[in-house]
């Protein structure tokens, strides 16, 4: 009998379906070693988390090699044996063996998801590497689930046990309180190395096995670019330290649990974006030498850590006020006789920095025990700023063949800026800040805070105009002006999908991208800001409402959590925040992110913008349901509520 016209000879069948079998390049490297399907989930499929297999998304060392290859699968089989005979025999999850590192896989997160917060950095140890250690995979439900149960690999005899796209440079610090030995403090940074082989003649290097070299090319598309690593972004004042530096630290008996309390608890809190960008910079290049060398900058730490008690661990009583209190003043002491003296400046610029920014880390805004405001500190500091003559020093930096700005003033034009939309006022350095963005120049914002210099200069522009319309400035002006800044702004807007998850793929934050992105929601604040000096603003506006709802899906790039940089946006939450409407997606955004947060969420700056944003929503919902629409300005409410805070 003749075949039917449409039937497929067994040659076409076994074409077609090939064709419609064809191996997924974007499944797991173990999936795809036992040739099975990979229904890709992150960040372990459910094969491999079902086996109690690693799932690696990454190419791992042993896929490179025929021989490491074959190992491999027989290594998977008897993984998998072991584990189906654990189920019928005791029904138990598998043992899990703590001397093998834990799985470096983490969800990929895409645009329309909020990202989980990446994995804790620890000591030596509490390193993943070390032996008993707890690994810190303590995430919301919903986001990504726990890793499977890591399994020893075969490894390459050139070659560590740990990935070859990274390196761990472990650096140990030892810490004297009184002459004794209190911490040994060590620190591993791990920075991506991986360079791919060369290529002679478009061959690869590796052995001659055609499943290898086949994938080695589909590997190029499949391949995540690293972030170069940069040591050198800031001139710090202390100079570089000797790997073996011994820190002494010299502090009365009484004082020893505030000091433990600071390295353990608020140390962390200081200065997120630095450590991103740089792992252990905040500390080692700015808080311990300070420590060892600077009296006043002792003290400040000291109350500091005393109200991050107060405030995060619910203490309460004449003592710990009293700490408080005593070393505000010791540290104000200190500064007074410095300045009497007229001498180590640098020094006391630190110190009064310091006393103005680590604030907004810590404490409650209901904290009613004596203190000079932000600004006041501030004006001393402009002052040391001056006689060291920083803001020459960083327009002289490609003059001078220099490329790193210095730290203090980096962080004195953060606050200044800033600080400047707080209380109203003209920022101290605008005219710099105006020269260094004519110039394409630096300050260093970026990797102290996070936001691009150029954004952080034209909100300077944004407050040196918020200042002109309050002293009565011409209202056909005051919009020309608006017109020419919302086209500088327009200018800094990158191209379409620049913004995206700042996690790489084995779970670890890229630093240059996070910048981005927090440089994203600083640029959609600063149009907030420019917005609302126009004359007959509202926050109903269409206008208005887009840009909220922009800046609300925007912040869904930042990771969330403890662990991550919400407290980073206290001042873009805030602008965006009391422009935002009852039913605008920034208010469900914001307390998502709040409750994420937990109990972290209620101090520092990020809960004094809280308690704010409360208030002024309590108000303007009020009165627009009395039919009034103009709104309340976060800065009105800050003077009725005598809050005299620095929100950054």
């Amino acid at each position: 009998m003749a075949a039917p016209k449409n039937a497929l000879s067994a040659a076409d069948a076994k074409a077609a379906a090939a064709k419609m079998h064809r191996r997924s390049r974007s499944g797991c490297f173990t999936c795809r070693l036992r040739r099975k399907k990979c229904e890709e989930g992150k960040p372990a499929c459910k094969a491999c988390k079902h086996l109690g297999l690693r799932c690696d998304y990454k190419r791992p060392m042993w896929w490179s090699n025929g021989e490491q290859r074959r190992n491999q699968k027989e290594a998977i089989k008897n993984i998998i044996k072991r584990t189906q005979l654990s189920k019928k025999t005791t029904q138990a999850p598998p043992t899990v063996n703590v001397n093998t590192p834990p799985s470096l896989c983490h969800s990929m997160p895409t645009s329309a998801e909020v990202y989980p917060e990446p994995f804790s950095r620890a000591p030596s140890e509490g390193s993943p590497y070390s032996t008993g250690c707890d690994f810190p995979y303590t995430t919301p439900e919903g986001y990504f689930a726990m890793p499977p149960p890591p399994q020893p690999m075969v490894a390459h005899p050139q070659y560590p046990m740990f990935s070859p796209y990274e390196v761990d440079i472990k650096t140990e610090r030892q810490i004297f309180i009184n002459g004794e030995q209190t911490r040994r403090d060590s620190t591993i940074s791990t920075f991506s190395t991986y360079q791919p082989p060369p290529m002679p003649n478009g061959m690869s290097n590796y052995p001659a096995d055609s499943w290898v070299q086949q994938d080695y090319f589909e590997s190029q598309s499949e391949s995540f670019t690293e972030e170069p690593v940069d040591f050198n972004f800031f001139e710090f004042p202390h100079g570089p330290m000797t790997p073996d530096h011994e820190t002494v630290i010299n502090v009365d008996d009484c004082d020893k649990y505030l000091l433990t309390h600071f390295f353990d608890k608020v140390l962390k809190l200081i200065f997120p974006i630095l450590d991103a960008n740089q792992h252990g910079s905040a500390r080692a290049d700015v808080i311990l030498p300070a420590l060892e060398t600077n009296k006043a900058y002792l003290h400040c730490c000291l109350s500091i850590a005393a109200t991050h008690m107060k405030a995060a661990e619910g203490l309460n009583g004449e003592q710990i006020d009293s700490d408080i209190v005593r070393h505000r003043y010791a540290a104000i002491s200190e500064l007074c006789e410095a300045l009497g003296r007229d001498e180590n400046h640098s020094q006391i610029l630190e110190a009064t920095l310091g006393m103005i920014f680590f604030q907004c880390s810590v404490g409650r805004a209901d904290d009613a025990l004596p203190d000079i405001p932000w600004h006041q500190h501030f004006q001393a500091g402009i002052s040391l700023v001056n006689k060291l003559d920083l803001p020459n020093a960083v327009m002289d930096l490609s003059a001078s063949g220099h490329s790193q700005p210095p730290f203090n003033m980096a962080l004195a034009s953060w606050i200044d800026i800033l600080g400047a939309t707080m209380i109203g006022r003209l920022p101290t350095f605008a005219d710099t800040y105006r020269e260094l963005n004519m110039s394409s120049k630096s300050a260093g914002l970026a990797e102290l805070m996070g936001c691009e210099d150029n954004i952080m200069f034209l909100i300077s522009e944004i407050a040196c105009l918020d200042v002109q319309k309050a002293e009565g400035i011409n209202e056909v002006v005051l919009c020309k002006y608006v017109e020419v800044l919302a086209n500088e702004i327009g200018m800094t807007e990158p191209p379409h999908g620049t913004v995206q998850t700042c996690f790489s793929t084995t779970g670890a934050i890229r630093p240059k991208q996070l910048s981005i992105n927090i440089t994203a929601v600083f640029r959609v604040a600063a149009r907030i800001y420019l917005c609302s000096l126009v004359p007959g603003y509202e926050p109903r506006q269409p206008s208005i409402c887009h840009l909220v709802s922009q800046f609300s899906e925007l912040v869904n790039f930042i990771p969330a959590g403890p662990e991550g940089f919400d407290r980073s946006l206290a001042w873009p939450l805030l602008i965006a925040g009391s422009a935002s409407v009852a039913a605008s997606p920034f208010r469900s955004m914001f307390d998502e992110r709040c409750a994420r947060l937990s109990d972290a969420a209620d101090f520092g700056s990020f809960g004094r913008v809280r308690g704010l944003l409360n208030d002024i929503w309590q108000i303007n919902d009020a009165a627009n349901a009395r039919g009034e629409y103009q709104g309340v300005r976060w800065r009105d409410v800050m003077q009725q509520k005598k809050w005299d805070y620095l929100l950054i």
